[in-house]
């Protein structure tokens, strides 16, 4: 499986979404801009399997007869896409899971339930939301050393979660009608 290849290609269903950043890109330590997202997908759900083929699968095609060693050795220094959510204990919803978080310098497509574009503005993606996200594994081995990544194609927004940090904007239906002469 290459970048482009399909075959390398995974879609995570009714997954969390955390530290969304789909709809402008944001800067990250000395890395160029990109857009990013975190997904939170349980400890014992049949995604983690998936992912894990994809990764051996990705790490195969790129190594060989190494990929094993390989795999071993990048799993050990955190270099493999899917991480332990025991080790980011500290943020809402990670303890007991598992996430991946996959980047990307093209702007994702952002879509609802019926595959209506989202923007920022609608205030229905949100961290701590339910998605659908496309992504996809690749083995990284060049001068900036070797990785397996994720890259980030879509997000569809699936339902509402208890919101992460700051929350999310108000529902317009929360406030009250205000009269003409109120306004006066």
């Amino acid at each position: 499986m290459s970048k482009n290849n399909p075959a390398g290609r995974i879609m995570l269903r009714n997954v969390r979404l955390a530290f969304p950043s789909l709809f402008e890109p944001t800067t990250f330590g000395d890395g160029d801009p990109a857009y990013q997202a975190t997904f939170i997908i349980p400890g014992d759900d049949a995604q983690i399997a998936a992912i894990n083929k994809a990764i051996d699968a990705v790490a195969r095609e790129k190594w060989r007869e190494k990929a094993d060693a390989t795999l071993k050795s990048l799993r050990s220094t955190g270099k493999v896409a899917l991480k332990n959510g025991d080790d980011k204990a500290q943020y809402d919803g990670f303890e007991g899971n598992w996430y991946i978080a996959p980047r990307s310098k093209t702007r994702p497509t952002v879509v609802d339930g019926q595959r209506q574009p989202l923007n920022e503005r609608d205030g229905r993606i949100y961290a701590g939301c339910y998605v659908n996200a496309s992504i996809e594994i690749w083995a990284q081995d060049n001068a900036y050393g070797k990785r397996v990544n994720a890259t980030l194609r879509g997000v569809q927004f699936v339902r509402d979660g208890e919101a992460f940090g700051g929350g999310r904007p108000a529902d317009a239906d929360e406030f009250d009608e205000v009269e003409a002469a109120d306004l006066i």
